[in-house]
């Protein structure tokens, strides 16, 4: 999420709060908010009315690196002598491009954000403080908020994995887990606060629970939260890698079965071709994550498995490229994320012979081709049935609520008091390839039974 404004009441003593990147990054920015109002410290609704401007980073993609960068320069230039304290994953990860953009912040990277109040203490102070180690505090989490009828928790952060493109790993590249218990609370007290979709979300949630004492697997957690846990809801299980996923695949399936749990696997395969996928160091092959993608869909035929792909990654060549064009063709993936390779410093991609920019774009525009047709043909089943979905949140298209199906693909139906936070059936009028469109079924509203 690009540039999110986190809003509340301003005045003295506050804070104006600016998020950048994943939901992990949403989640320490949580973290920090939950640090300074403990403080007494208020949220302001603009940098304009706040004493203290936090700004969360990313780092994954240059052109998120440059807009953070622009909009450092920009807050400097309009609110000069403004205090200013800048953490997240591009302060671990380019520690010396920040203090450049901003040389009097205090600096803290996604392992250090619970030290948000003496970055503040010491700016008032007149000093800074920059601190680029730490270990993620797993000992304590703030309560998420509950937007509209959606939660996100953190259950962990860091990788196993070694991917020669990514930056994330510079900056969490530790394997930190929350505990069970710990989770399972915080579940518990979203849902009795109207929560109706938990999204379990990390860098990686397949190696949940490799630092912690006993092991406890990701479908350990599951199984605990649906058994502590009442209530009519829904849990999102968040990325995977797929080398890790491979080996909790049969436990993580008998979790699924619960039918509070989506039938959502996010499975980044990001190549369809195993040199490709040798050079980037994903720990797999083609045929392995085929073998994967079978082992889902006998059990759950109709689960979404949404997965990323790099266009232009170092060494992929144009028959490189058409082996993930047929594998993406073969599969029929529900949902796809697209994205051009973006060089990034501190990688081991950076220093490879790179695709020229213009191959990269060509590419990727054939491909988006094909994936919009595919999705188009998969949700146009779709259309003239019944179908039974949760009311989630507003559509982010702004004219109506999004609903979601078992499956977790999206249904926009219109705004309805009284329609979010319920299961409700739905009458399939209209299918993109991106989402659904429907009616609610009155009826049937009218009567309850949804």
């Amino acid at each position: 999420m690009e540039g999110k404004r986190v809003n509340a009441g301003g005045g003295s003593g506050s804070f104006y709060l600016e998020v950048y990147g994943c939901a992990l990054s949403e989640f320490d920015a949580l973290y920090m908010a939950s640090i300074l109002e403990s403080r007494g410290m208020r949220r302001a609704s603009r940098p304009e009315d706040a004493d203290y401007i936090v700004i969360n980073t990313c780092a994954v993609r240059l052109d998120t690196e440059q807009r953070i960068a622009e909009r450092i320069v920009e807050l400097r230039r309009k609110l000069p002598g403004k205090k200013m304290v800048v953490a997240g994953c591009l302060v671990k990860a380019r520690p010396g491009l920040v203090a450049r953009l901003a040389p009097d912040a205090s600096l803290l990277s996604p392992q250090a954000v619970d030290r948000v109040w003496d970055a503040v203490e010491a700016l008032r102070a007149g000093r800074r403080i920059v601190e680029l180690g730490g270990v993620r505090d797993t000992s304590w989490m703030p309560t998420p908020p509950v937007v509209d009828a959606t939660a996100t928790v953190m259950v962990q952060e860091g990788c196993l994995g070694d991917c020669s493109f990514c930056i994330t790993k510079v900056a969490r590249r530790q394997v930190k887990s929350y505990p069970p218990r710990l989770i399972v609370e915080k579940v518990r007290e979203l849902v009795g606060r109207g929560a109706r979709e938990i999204r379990l979300t990390g860098t990686d949630v397949a190696v949940y629970g490799v630092d912690l004492p006993g092991k406890p697997t990701l479908a350990d957690l599951l199984n605990m939260i649906l058994e502590k846990v009442p209530g009519e809801y829904r849990i999102r299980v968040g990325m995977m890698t797929p080398d890790q996923a491979m080996k909790i695949i049969d436990d993580l399936l008998e979790a699924y079965r619960d039918e509070r749990v989506y039938k959502y696997f996010h499975l980044p395969v990001q190549s369809g071709d195993d040199e490709v996928l040798r050079i980037m160091k994903r720990n797999y092959t083609v045929e392995e994550y085929k073998w994967l993608h079978r082992r889902i869909k006998r059990v759950f035929p109709d689960s979404m498995i949404a997965t990323d792909i790099i266009v232009g990654h170092p060494g992929e060549t144009e028959e490189a490229f058409m082996n993930t064009v047929k594998l993406v063709e073969e599969l029929k993936f529900e949902k796809v994320h697209l994205a051009q390779y973006s060089l990034r410093p501190h990688t081991e991609a950076a220093g490879m012979p790179q695709v020229p920019d213009p191959v990269k774009k060509k590419r990727s525009s054939y491909l988006m081709r094909v994936i919009e047709r595919i999705g188009l043909e998969i949700n146009r089943k779709y259309v003239g049935r019944r179908v039974r979905a949760l009311v989630a949140e507003r559509s982010w298209r702004g004219n109506g609520y999004t609903a979601r199906l078992d499956n977790y693909t999206p249904v926009v139906v219109p705004m309805i008091d009284g329609l979010l936070g319920r299961f409700v059936e739905v009458e399939v009028r209209e299918a993109t390839f991106f989402d659904l469109r429907g009616e609610p079924v009155l009826e049937a509203l009218a009567t309850g039974r949804s």
